[in-house]
């Protein structure tokens, strides 16, 4: 079990964390153009670091439950994967929300 753990946690930084990221700067910089494509490229992924660290981080600014940080944590990365799935190809935006949905589920299953 700390196997599946310990590939979840690395799945869950390299893969969803940072895919977050840059899935918010991607979905900001081809929404809009001109100089809004800037500020969108920028603000949207620290939306996503604002959210995550106050909600769903390890050790998150602001308590909540376990299943009320599943669901921000599922919202916010489902917003990515939507953001994804229109602005970039389809597939990507599907494997990225499929991605997040089941390691923030195995997440949500070791969280004591």
């Amino acid at each position: 079990m700390q196997s599946v753990k310990a590939l979840n946690l690395a799945i869950r930084f390299f893969v969803v964390e940072l895919g977050a990221l840059a899935g918010a700067a991607y979905w900001g910089w081809e929404s809009t153009s001109g100089a809004g494509r800037w500020y969108l490229a920028v603000l949207a992924p620290a939306a996503v670091i604002v959210v995550w660290a106050l909600f769903v981080s390890p050790r998150p600014r602001i308590q909540v439950s376990k299943e009320a940080a599943l669901a921000i944590e599922l919202v916010l990365l489902g917003l990515v994967a939507v953001g994804l799935a229109l602005t970039g190809p389809l597939w990507l935006g599907i494997a990225y929300g499929a991605v997040a949905l089941v390691s923030g589920l195995v997440n949500y299953a070791f969280k004591p």
